[in-house]
């Protein structure tokens, strides 16, 4: 299966500080991948430089082929790649719908002048919301469609971020630790959403995690970084068996 993401050779300093050291690896597409390491590792510097929040001092990133290194995030989203983080940003005082719904793109309603008039983004707003509402459904939210977001446990607004990354039309999502802080009822259920969506809309999963007991259970590959490098990738049993990712977490 091709790649969905390629990172050849990516290095991102901070002054004196390697974050990420001349990191190559390929994320297959329609897999569901988690990224461990120590604390420290760089992990999330990786994340932000494949999504487009930073961009690499050397090296390229390549989404489906193509190559993003320069490009903005915000231009990288409209490719369909999407970015989550470990605290969920959501429109706490909107219905859960109506979070699901403002991450659709190209609504008429948005335009100044358009939105005057009403016939003119009335029909695509009904598909939107019927979108939606599909959306919600995949993601286990369905029956609280109508409570404001800021009601929900921190498990179920990570599933709500993560429909938000679909109604935007994103089939690769980056996931920062979507199980943290989250009961482990919860838990499983995200994962097991991640893997119905892997299955049914063909979505890429990119996901940093700690949690390994629960992910373990649910993924197809283990990428593993300490000090910047990647030590190791590949089947999660071979991963979690290598004496280089034993010595990154003893050692850290």
């Amino acid at each position: 299966m091709a790649p969905a993401i390629e990172v050849q050779n990516v290095s991102k300093f901070f002054g004196s500080l390697r974050a990420v050291d001349d990191v190559s690896v390929s994320i297959e597409e329609k897999s569901l991948t988690i990224l461990i390491g120590p604390n420290g590792s760089g992990k999330t510097t990786l994340i932000n430089t494949i999504a487009g929040l930073y961009h690499a001092d050397t090296g390229k990133v390549l989404f489906n082929g193509r190559d993003v290194t320069r490009l903005q995030s915000h231009q990288i989203y409209k490719m369909g790649l999407a970015r989550t983080f470990q605290i969920p940003s959501l429109f706490g005082k909107l219905s859960v719908l109506e979070n699901a719904m403002v991450a659709a793109k190209g609504n008429p309603g948005e335009n100044f002048l358009r939105s005057m008039v009403r016939s003119s983004w009335m029909k695509k707003e009904r598909e939107v919301a019927e979108s939606s509402f599909k959306t919600l459904s995949v993601v286990g939210l369905y029956s609280m469609w109508d409570k404001p977001a800021e009601s929900l446990s921190g498990g179920q607004m990570k599933l709500l971020e993560i429909g938000r990354a679909l109604m935007g039309g994103a089939k690769v999502v980056l996931l920062d630790e979507p199980i943290s802080g989250v009961n482990p009822k919860l838990a499983h259920e995200i994962f097991e959403t991640l893997v119905n969506l892997r299955r049914e809309l063909g979505v890429t999963f990119f996901i940093i995690e700690h949690r390994l007991d629960i992910a373990l259970q649910y993924i197809d590959t283990v990428v593993a970084m300490a000090y910047g490098k990647l030590i190791a990738a590949g089947k999660p049993e071979l991963v979690m068996a290598d004496p280089r990712l034993i010595e990154a977490y003893l050692g850290a």
